[in-house]
């Protein structure tokens, strides 16, 4: 359950989504039902323990239970079960559903991929989703590929005069000669990691940083505004990945701009997003088996990380 993405805290979906009917989301081969209640949202595996029905066909009951559309199954926001129809007598301690961890955290609901699980700490998040005050534009695409391809193309810069030429790489682009070095700076945070790439000695001002698992912020320069791109790269199966782009701003806040700000971003993730479908192998493989030169110093140590952390790992329970 959850291979290579399991014991992790990811962001989700954001919180409006789920409204009064059961929202079904992917994540990582496994079918999860959110929905609302009093405290805030759950999320459960999207399976009746009983006869193994889509909890996400039900409703959510004035009580903040939902409702199997089955046989009428109740259950809680912990997955404990609370009623079962028509059978009083039922030991209703050993006929929950399975819930995972969850908290909402800026304007995103959060997920842990540990069934049944405690978490054993918060979940960490970019400045930029959870700061008040920020106009923040969502913007969603569904790629055809394995998420750590994606994720590897959120922290590679080297592409952005090539891919992005019209767009974010186009004054970079501007600056390149055909003698022209880039230099990738990996700085190690508690989060992740940090990234500075300077062309021919000058960086640009700004930067990107990685938070484990599939994050990405990237810092726009503009002298004393908050100004991010964030890339969140979410596993709906191993074929299939949910890429959210979210841009945080402390200017132009006006609800007006938002689609300007939501097409540009779909722009720049349409660039992107043929380059990465045509890779081959979907999965990334290990460091040895292509080649990598030293601006892909960023990229390695994702590819580290995915080996020796996160591909081996497996959540148990919830079959």
């Amino acid at each position: 359950m959850f291979e290579g993405f399991a014991n992790v805290w990811t962001p989700l979906v954001e919180v409006r989504r789920v409204g009064r009917a059961p929202l079904r989301v992917m994540l990582a081969g496994e079918a999860l039902v959110l929905f609302r209640h009093a405290e805030g949202v759950s999320a459960l595996l999207d399976r009746c323990p009983h006869r193994g029905a889509a909890l996400s066909l039900g409703q959510v009951c004035a009580d903040g239970t939902i409702e199997c559309p089955f046989h009428g199954w109740r259950f809680d926001r912990t997955g404990a079960n609370v009623q079962v129809p028509l059978d009083p007598g039922a030991r209703r301690e050993h006929l929950g559903a399975v819930a995972l961890p969850t908290r909402i955290l800026g304007e995103m609901v959060w997920v842990y991929t540990a069934p049944g699980a405690v978490a054993p700490e918060e979940p960490v998040a970019p400045e930029g989703l959870t700061a008040p005050g920020l106009a923040r534009t969502y913007v969603e695409r569904i790629w055809d590929c394995h998420w750590t391809r994606a994720m590897e193309n959120m922290l590679d810069s080297p592409h952005l005069p090539f891919v992005h030429r019209r767009t974010i790489g186009r004054l970079l682009r501007r600056r390149m000669t055909p003698t022209s070095q880039m230099e990738i700076d990996w700085q190690p945070t508690a989060a992740g990691g940090r990234v500075v790439a300077a062309l021919d000695g000058r960086s640009g001002g700004g930067s990107l940083e990685f938070f484990r698992p599939n994050m990405m912020a990237l810092t726009i320069p503009i002298p004393r505004r908050h100004f991010r791109i964030h890339a969140l790269v979410t596993p709906m199966d191993a074929q299939t990945t949910r890429l959210t782009l979210v841009a945080s701003r402390d200017f132009a806040r006006s609800r007006l701009l938002e689609p300007l700000f939501a097409r540009s971003n779909r722009r720049i993730a349409d660039e992107d997003q043929r380059v990465v479908e045509s890779a081959r192998p979907r999965e990334i493989p290990p460091a040895g088996q292509e080649r990598s030169v030293a601006t892909d110093a960023a990229t390695l140590q994702f590819r580290k990380y995915y080996f020796e952390v996160l591909r081996t790992s497996r959540a148990s329970g919830g079959r």
